[in-house]
């Protein structure tokens, strides 16, 4: 990663701790929560969609093989 990125992850970081220690106890913990279940949803989401694609490009691949082999 570039010195950018982290630079710029850091401060997403610090925003968000910041946020968090600025709301009311229980307030700051449901807002981790959520924050935590976006993240599991979108990890999972793009991990499916890797698999997906690598399958559909595994099978191309396959194909065309077989085609410019003369295979089955």
């Amino acid at each position: 990663m570039s010195g950018e990125t982290i630079m710029a992850m850091k401060s997403i970081v610090k925003k968000i701790g910041r946020f968090l220690r600025a709301e009311d106890g229980p307030t700051a913990v449901e807002y981790a929560f959520i924050l935590i279940l976006i993240i599991v949803v979108c990890l999972t989401a793009v991990k499916m969609i890797g698999d997906t694609t690598n399958g559909t490009l595994q099978n191309s691949g396959n194909e065309i093989t077989n085609v410019v082999t003369g295979g089955t």
